[in-house]
């Protein structure tokens, strides 16, 4: 009896040590942040940035030299760090900054604040900040702002090559500038994307060649991939790309003749895109004899005739414009065609 009063005991006192145990091993539960995350991001160009940080609120409290103190290094956030992330190489506030995730700190002031950025990106807040880590320091001037009760970072006047970073807090915009080499960047990854599954196909070089061109960048690499572009399949389209580039470069003599091969290979599609390149060049005439010869090739074809009555109609010849149009109408099936070219025809008279 004794020993089944005992065994008893051992195993009760058994189950609640492992009770006890369990309890100190219970998994935390998942409630909402005091400070809530957040992140936003802005591509320029081909380059992503991307800010995580989380949101303090102000909640009535002073916030500048009060909440967040003057003269030291803040976290810019609450809890972890701050973390800003490039994709590509940028410059912040003019200095170099290489792709990569960085600590974003600041150190306020009563005048202008100091943007830092650290290699030190998974810390808890600034408490082991080391200026030793620094990327860069830059200089910025607040600006007052709308009032904002929670922090919260905006990217401002996106362009093609630049954006502005801005932390909004309380009644300040704490600004600073952020930009990018984006044609480098552009033609590094095209140069990269042409070594895979691309390079098997005309389009991809052709459309990378008449990218370089248009902007002005890389011609002679350019050159090189719209023929790469030629020897997988020989058309209208990659020809003229490397004849624009041929003719850049001070080649006139080769460019014209590819551009005459080009017009021996050319199908209707190429003649019409061509001609609407020129209308959107604003070189309506020229425009209007590359339609008018598409309806002299393509004569049973209404969208060859449409197209020269938009260019006859740009032009200011309403006349004309409208006996391309009515030729259009009168050879189209497509109903929506015929009620689209109506309305047109109504605007002109």
């Amino acid at each position: 009896m004794h020993r089944l009063v005992l065994s008893a005991t051992l195993a009760l006192a058994c189950g609640i040590a492992d009770l006890a145990a369990l309890a100190a091993q219970a998994p935390p539960l998942v409630m909402p942040k005091q400070s809530p995350r957040a992140t936003v991001g802005q591509t320029v160009g081909l380059t992503e940035i991307t800010i995580t940080y989380d949101r303090p609120a102000a909640a009535g409290r002073e916030v500048w030299g009060k909440l967040v103190p003057f003269d030291s290094v803040w976290r810019a956030g609450a809890n972890e760090n701050t973390v800003i992330a490039f994709s590509s190489p940028v410059t912040v506030g003019g200095q170099q900054v290489p792709a990569g995730r960085y600590g974003l700190h600041m150190i306020p002031t009563s005048g202008d604040w100091t943007i830092i950025l650290s290699r030190q990106a998974s810390a808890w807040g600034s408490f082991s900040y080391d200026p030793k880590e620094d990327v860069v320091r830059v200089k910025t001037r607040p600006a007052p702002a709308e009032p904002q009760e929670r922090l919260a970072y905006t990217f401002d006047s996106p362009g093609s090559d630049s954006v502005v970073a801005t932390l909004r807090w309380e009644k300040l915009a704490v600004p600073f500038p952020i930009a990018v080499q984006s044609k480098q960047v552009v033609v590094d990854s095209l140069r990269q994307q042409l070594r895979g599954l691309h390079r098997f196909f005309w389009q991809p070089w052709a459309q990378a060649a008449a990218w370089c061109n248009a902007n002005d960048v890389n011609l002679a690499e350019a050159t090189e991939w719209a023929q790469s572009s030629i020897a997988i399949q020989e058309n209208f389209t990659n020809l003229r790309a490397k004849a624009a580039l041929l003719e850049k470069q001070g080649d006139a003599a080769s460019a014209a003749e590819l551009r005459r091969r080009s017009f021996e290979l050319a199908v209707e599609a190429d003649i019409n895109a061509y001609g609407y390149e020129l209308l959107g060049q604003g070189k309506t005439d020229s425009a209007i004899a590359v339609f008018r010869k598409n309806t002299k090739d393509y004569p049973r074809s209404w969208n060859t005739y449409d197209s020269l009555g938009e260019a006859l109609a740009r032009k200011g010849d309403k006349k004309r414009a409208a006996e391309a149009y009515g030729k259009a109408r009168a050879m189209t099936q497509d109903p929506n065609q015929k009620k689209r070219i109506d309305g047109i025809l109504a605007g002109m008279s």
